[in-house]
């Protein structure tokens, strides 16, 4: 049976809420998803806060908990905070499930998902929105991109398997995009939630398809450098780089099944 993500707002969010503030335009809505975070979160929420309060238009911080056991949901929930929103799994599904969740929930404007360890800053934003403001659909954090700047400590084997699942990933379903798995990426509100409303991969994968399901749609995509330094504690294992290569194969298969039953309409 599958699990239904529900949203609910922190349990005190009523107390302090703008009047109005329901049908107030959200400019900005910001995805973190987060399993077993709780070390880190508090800085992490605090360190996107301020930064979003001191930016023009409204926004919103929707906190995706896939599943955690650790108390990550009761620390959101303490914030009382009526711009920052919760979305709960009852089970942890993976990573491209929490995402997808959070945007389906979400108002934006624009829509920024990023990790919760923010290895990528959030004042790198600025840099992001500037290319949607030139016309682009999405702006994507990259570590690969010329003028990229960052402090990497990835152990060798990872650093290896990452580079060769990127060729892949670039050959098989979005060329020229010289890194899809940074987890900084904004998008056109409105294009990110007809994308994510489609994809189906849950796992690590799901960056790849949602790239490459709007260069599909002919949505200009700019790969933006960023800084960027490796945080320990990354959940994905060295096998998980296996699932990410199926799951690819997976999204090119899907797009050559939609051919075939296109053709005998």
């Amino acid at each position: 049976m599958t699990a239904t993500p529900f949203l609910c707002r922190p349990a005190s969010s009523g107390a302090g809420a703008p009047a109005g503030e329901g049908e107030r335009p959200v400019d900005l809505s910001v995805v973190v998803p987060v399993y077993n975070e709780r070390s880190r979160l508090g800085a992490t929420l605090e360190a996107i806060r301020g930064h979003l309060t001191e930016q023009p238009g409204w926004w919103e911080l929707i906190v995706v908990d896939d599943g955690s056991t650790d108390g990550s949901a009761r620390l959101v929930e303490a914030l009382a905070d009526p711009r920052v929103l919760l979305v709960r799994s009852p089970r942890n599904r993976g990573k491209g499930h929490a995402v997808r969740a959070g945007v389906r929930a979400s108002r934006g404007r624009l829509v920024l998902f990023s990790d919760a360890d923010l290895a990528t800053p959030i004042e790198e934003l600025a840099r992001l929105r500037g290319r949607l403001d030139q016309g682009f659909s999405a702006a994507i954090g990259s570590r690969a991109y010329p003028g990229a700047r960052g402090r990497v400590r990835e152990h060798p084997v990872r650093r290896v398997l990452g580079r060769l699942g990127n060729l892949v990933i670039r050959a098989v379903l979005v060329p020229g995009i010289a890194d899809t798995q940074c987890g900084f990426k904004l998008f056109d509100g409105d294009r990110a939630r007809q994308v994510f409303a489609v994809a189906r991969i849950d796992g690590w994968a799901f960056d790849a398809e949602i790239l490459h399901l709007f260069l599909r749609r002919g949505w200009s995509v700019a790969e933006v450098p960023v800084r960027w330094t490796h945080r320990e504690g990354s959940k994905l294992r060295p096998f998980d780089y296996l699932e990410v290569l199926a799951d690819v194969f997976r999204v090119r298969l899907g797009d050559r099944e939609r051919a075939r039953v296109g053709t005998r309409r």
